[in-house]
C-alpha cells in the first residue's frame, strides 16, 4: 500500500529596505495570515531577507507545525541557508548562526526559492505601502 505524501505547511518570507541600505521591514505569510514587521533597524536587502527567514522559522515553531517548507525569492539567502553558498560578512554569518540555532533541533529544514511574483510575503509587503 502506498503511503500518502505528507503535506507540509508553506511559509513564505520576504524582506526589504528602503533605500538599500536602509530601514528594514519584513513579511511572513503562514496559514493565510500575514505577519509584517517594520523598523527592524538599518541594514541591507540581504539583512532584511535573512531576518524574514528567521522570523518565518519562529512563526513555524510557534504554530507547532512539525513539517514545513520556507519559501522566499532571494537566491542569496536561500542558497546560503541551504549551505550551497558561503555567507560573506560578519552580519550575514550572524544571521546564518541564528538560523542554524533555531533549525538544528528540527533536523533538515527545507528552504526553497520561488519567483518574486509567486512569493506571497513579497506581494503582501508591496501591498502594505
Amino acid at each position: 500500500m502506498a503511503r500518502a505524501k505528507s503535506h507540509r505547511l508553506k511559509i513564505y518570507f520576504d524582506g526589504g529596505c528602503r533605500p538599500n541600505p536602509g530601514a528594514i521591514e519584513i513579511a511572513v505569510v503562514a496559514r493565510g495570515r500575514i505577519y509584517i514587521s517594520r523598523d527592524l533597524g538599518h541594514g541591507t536587502n540581504n539583512d532584511a531577507e535573512w531576518l524574514a527567514l528567521i522570523e518565518a522559522v519562529r512563526i513555524a515553531l510557534s504554530l507547532g507545525e512539525p513539517e514545513f517548507v520556507l519559501i522566499g525569492d532571494s537566491a542569496t539567502v536561500v542558497n546560503q541557508a541551504n549551505g550551497l553558498w558561503k555567507c560573506r560578512g560578519i552580519e550575514l554569518q550572524g544571521h546564518l548562526r541564528t538560523f542554524h540555532d533555531l533549525t538544528v533541533p528540527l533536523g533538515k529544514v527545507q528552504v526553497r526559492q520561488v519567483k518574486r511574483s509567486q512569493n506571497l510575503a513579497g506581494i503582501a509587503l508591496a501591498r502594505a505601502h
